[in-house]
């Protein structure tokens, strides 16, 4: 019997490390090795045919660009403003002028910078203006991009310490009612008031880092009530395995390969990076969809949490009834 049990261990090392690693390598390299503009919303500022001919070039790129035609360049920086392009390009006068984001993405801002380059008359310099740059203590949005892996595991930990130390029903939401709040509070500090790679309203953006590790720790604490350990690696994947490099912080969903940004931003980690961007740059631009994501996941696990205390607890009478039955045996 030892013996069996020693083949059946070393099989499942054999072939579950590999393919665990395989995992991950797709979940992690394919995404950045595919990618590339995927619809990408950009507009087109200008009176024709300067502009007309600017966004025929950009439509002809095979579904990279989702192009929006603007009259001016202030309409163009208020749609950058509001979240619904993330850079434009101004077509009116003679020198070529190229509206962007950094705080959307530097990705983008950078990708957009080089096909403005490319599209310049030789010779010609493009003027460059970052409407809604990063902030000064993160310049390339490196640490923007860095602190969500932390708010992620965060997540998952707070749901397993809730597993492993047995807390259940409104235990465990006391818990998540708890932990949350202290360790947005505590991000939030370190994120903006030290770092200073967070902007926008203190209390919002530490309501949004809240509601991230909430989110994450409902979802793996209620996978665990329902499917026991194997909820916290249920969790694990979906915060961590998948939700990090679908979640297009580091540089867009629609920079993934479909349909891999759109999914990215169904999951918790996608959901935060987004809104958590959106309210720490853009006023609350955006912020809608990610926001309804992260209450879904929430009250999904509030839901399975409360759903395995229902049914974890004996009828009325159960425990009498099982005492006769021990003592005849």
């Amino acid at each position: 019997m030892a013996v069996t049990q020693r083949r059946r261990g070393l099989l499942t090392v054999v072939l579950v490390l590999p393919a665990l690693a395989a995992f991950m390598l797709w979940a992690f390299a394919w995404p950045v090795a595919s990618g590339g503009p995927h619809d990408l919303p950009v507009g087109v500022a200008g009176q024709p045919p300067a502009a007309d001919e600017l966004a025929a070039r950009l439509d002809a790129r095979d579904g990279a660009f989702d192009v929006h035609r603007y009259p001016d360049e202030a309409t163009a920086r208020e749609a950058i403003a509001e979240r619904e392009i993330y850079g434009a390009f101004v077509a009116d006068g003679a020198t070529p002028q190229l509206l962007t984001a950094g705080a959307a993405s530097p990705a983008v801002a950078q990708l957009l910078q080089q096909l403005a380059t490319e599209q310049a008359p030789d010779g010609v310099t493009v003027t460059v203006v970052d409407v809604v740059p990063t902030p000064p203590g993160d310049p390339r949005g490196g640490a923007f991009t860095a602190s969500l892996l932390p708010m992620a595991v965060a997540g998952i930990a707070t749901g397993a310490l809730i597993t492993v130390t047995r807390l259940r029903g409104r235990w465990a939401l006391l818990a998540l009612a708890v932990a949350a709040p202290l360790t947005g509070a505590v991000a939030a500090w370190l994120g903006d008031s030290w770092l200073g790679v967070l902007a926008g309203d203190w209390w919002t953006v530490a309501g949004t880092l809240t509601l991230f590790v909430l989110a994450g720790g409902a979802t793996v604490a209620g996978a665990a009530a329902l499917l026991g350990p194997r909820g916290i690696a249920l969790g694990g994947v979906l915060l961590m395995l998948l939700g990090n490099p679908w979640s297009g912080a580091s540089s867009a969903p629609e920079m993934l390969p479909e349909p891999v940004g759109v999914l990215g931003q169904f999951l918790p980690t996608g959901a935060g990076a987004t809104l958590l961007r959106s309210v720490s740059f853009f006023d609350g631009h955006g912020a809608a969809f990610p926001l309804a994501v992260l209450l879904t996941w929430t009250a999904a696990g509030v839901a399975a949490i409360l759903l395995s205390r229902r049914r974890a607890v004996p009828p009325p009478g159960a425990a009498a009834a099982r005492e006769p039955a021990t003592a005849a045996v």
